[in-house]
């Protein structure tokens, strides 16, 4: 199977009067997020790892930040492009491997509506998510939110690659097949039962 591996970063500084949104999420927080869209680092990072899994450039290159069309919009929008960019790659996530780091507010309590959140954005699985969060300790970085992704996504099968498959399942028990005879008619092997193909070709449409 072909797979590839995509990584993303970002990172914004806290501002007073903006409100905090990470992970798709609205966070009650004293101070937000200074961004051109609404700060969400989580969600930009994401959206880099899967740009960056095909190849696809990177967030600024399809939202660049002095575009006023971007001011204060919705991440999941960017979030939304780089899975069309990867559908018209062909491919198709696996998972996605996250960090947060960020003195506050703490994510633990919140990381589970975070993943569900994430995970519809993406229309995965729960569990093709993870959201880690960490402390900037001697970074001197308590007023910045930063955020690592990894995104490890697979050439998604179509039609034609489901009829290949069945057609080589298909020819390797034919072979089998004639095999078993030979052996049959040379030393009396009595032959295997039959089983009945994996896949039916007239059936994949």
């Amino acid at each position: 199977m072909d797979t590839r591996i995509g990584f993303g970063y970002d990172s914004h500084a806290f501002k007073a009067g903006v409100t905090l949104r990470i992970g798709g999420l609205t966070i009650d927080h004293p101070e937000g997020l200074a961004g051109h869209s609404d700060g969400d680092v989580l969600l930009h990072a994401i959206t880099d790892a899967l740009l960056g899994a095909v190849a696809a450039g990177d967030i600024g290159s399809f939202f660049p930040p002095g575009d006023p069309r971007w001011k204060d919009a919705d991440s999941a929008i960017f979030l939304k492009l780089a899975l069309e960019e990867l559908e018209h790659a062909g491919y198709r996530i696996v998972n996605i491997d996250t960090t947060l780091i960020l003195a506050a507010p703490k994510i633990s309590p919140i990381a589970g509506e975070m993943r569900v959140r994430v995970a519809d954005l993406l229309n995965i699985q729960l569990n093709q998510v993870s959201i880690k969060a960490k402390t900037p300790e001697g970074l001197n970085l308590d007023h910045v939110a930063q955020c690592h992704a990894v995104a490890l996504v697979e050439r998604a099968l179509d039609e034609e690659d489901l009829k290949s498959m069945a057609a080589v399942v298909e020819s390797q028990r034919q072979l089998e097949d004639v095999v078993e005879d030979l052996l049959s008619q040379v030393h009396g092997v009595p032959k295997k039962r039959t089983i009945a193909p994996l896949y039916d070709t007239e059936d994949i449409t």
